[in-house]
């Protein structure tokens, strides 16, 4: 495993949106997650190279994501809310530190989160529905998993040896979480604020649970920024609230040129499929 910790320098608030502007006791919970059939377009095989088309009525391909939730001492049991945005460059709140674990495909994934950062208390639901209705890259690739926040989509797409994963938030405390999250994967993962990814670097795959909460306008500047980053061929797999949007943002995607379909739904949550060119979205 070979991870790259990129040094975040001091500054104003940078934005996700461009590499250049710069935006007593243990208590565990268990909670079984959503339907689990998440081929992109079919099954992987053994060998987990080779994927055939899914067919109409075939049952479920990978188990869910199953999640433990394990709160940190002085949270006497009770998850707290946080004071303030998690896109904050530098959090002011205690730093409170806890431990989630989740299972995925046979891997167990024990992460530290803390307050401050997104979902700091739980694998965030949209995160959840993302990684069980998706399958992870089975190939050799470079992906950008965008607003990684403490990195558990990182830890995922980090699994393969092959893998060279970029991890980008702006939240420096997030990003301190990921890089120890995932310094043992066995695939590259480089730790980094938006303008530290240079600017030749191109994606295979973008996955993000994006920050709807920045706005409409920041949202769209986001997408604009990296969707361009994609390789031909690439695929970006987004997860969004149907309350907070996600119809409206796969018209906008398509209005502006990007092929963009629902590629599943549950608990609330759509997974779109962006993809560019002459590519179906659906």
């Amino acid at each position: 495993m070979v991870i790259i910790p990129v040094g975040v320098p001091e500054g104003a608030l940078m934005s996700l949106r461009s590499p250049r502007n710069t935006e007593g006791g243990r208590a565990v919970c268990h909670e079984r997650s959503i339907d689990p059939r998440r081929a992109r377009t079919g099954e992987r095989s053994p060998g987990g190279v080779h994927r055939e088309p899914l067919a109409a009525g075939r049952g479920p391909i990978h188990g869910p994501v199953r999640v433990e939730r394990a709160l940190g001492n002085g949270d006497n049991g009770r998850v707290s809310e946080q004071p303030e945005h998690y896109f904050s460059e530098q959090p002011a709140v205690d730093d409170r530190e806890r431990v989630i674990v989740f299972e995925l495909d046979g891997v167990r994934h024990e992460l530290t989160t803390s307050t401050g950062v997104f979902s700091g208390n739980r694998l965030d639901p949209g995160t959840n529905v993302l990684l069980s209705k998706v399958v992870p890259p089975e190939e050799a690739g470079t992906f950008l998993d965008l607003g990684c926040g403490y990195g558990p989509i990182s830890a995922v797409l980090a699994q393969r040896e092959d893998a060279e994963v970029w991890a980008v938030d702006v939240n420096r405390r997030a990003l301190e979480l990921a890089r120890r999250n995932t310094e043992r994967s066995p695939g590259t993962v480089r730790v980094a604020t938006p303008e530290e990814v240079p600017d030749s670097v191109r994606f295979d795959e973008i996955w993000s649970n994006p920050p709807i909460k920045v706005g409409k306008e920041a949202l769209h500047g986001l997408l604009e920024t990296w969707l361009p980053r994609l390789k031909p061929g690439g695929t970006a797999w987004l997860v969004v609230s149907k309350h907070l949007g996600s119809d409206s943002l796969a018209r906008w995607l398509n209005e502006q040129g990007w092929h963009t379909g629902k590629h599943a739904s549950a608990k609330g949550y759509r997974v779109l499929r962006v993809t560019q060119g002459d590519q179906t979205g659906d």
